[in-house]
């Protein structure tokens, strides 16, 4: 399962990175050293799976990091999400309606040093969660290589990648 797990990632990473790659980029660019996996997830009781320890978007920011070497950055808000689902639909739905955006807890301090940034997220109601703004917002792009990556329960991508080539001028 892991495999399979590690062979679907594969396939997603590196299916949207060529939407954010520059027109010059081949498949035999160099592995970068300087990768950074930045995630939100969330854990607690889940739809349809009950209540999981580890959000699913965490576990496969931890894949993506085994597989490429890079150091992983766990996007948290300051207001932590209820663990009972309900709860948190309320909360969540709260803060996408009056497009809020979450104090986060952390920053990254050396961003600078980064080139290619990995930026996973769970899709809530066809959209990223209202703290991924809050973290793309926080962070000059300029110059960087971003490859999203998501989970979902059958929405795909939603519109995400073209709202976050929106947000992240320069990248």
């Amino acid at each position: 399962m892991k495999r399979l797990i590690a062979l679907l990632t594969t396939v997603v990473v590196t299916a949207v990175s060529s939407a954010f790659s520059s027109p010059d980029t081949t498949a035999e660019e160099p592995h970068h050293d300087n990768e950074l996996i930045t995630y939100f997830s969330r854990a607690g009781e889940n739809h349809n799976v009950g209540v999981v320890e580890r959000g699913n978007t965490d576990l496969l920011a931890e894949i993506v990091a085994e597989e490429t070497g890079g150091e992983l950055f766990r996007i948290e808000t300051v207001r932590e999400y209820p663990s009972a689902y309900d709860e948190m639909l309320t909360v969540a739905t709260e803060e996408r309606t009056n497009k809020e955006r979450p104090e986060l807890k952390t920053s990254i301090e050396n961003f600078g040093s980064y080139d290619v940034i990995f930026v996973g997220y769970p899709i809530w109601w066809g959209d990223m969660p209202m703290a991924m703004y809050s973290f793309l917002e926080s962070y000059d792009w300029d110059g960087k290589t971003i490859i999203p990556f998501n989970t979902h329960e059958g929405s795909g991508q939603a519109n995400t990648v073209t709202t976050i080539k929106g947000i992240c001028e320069g990248a």
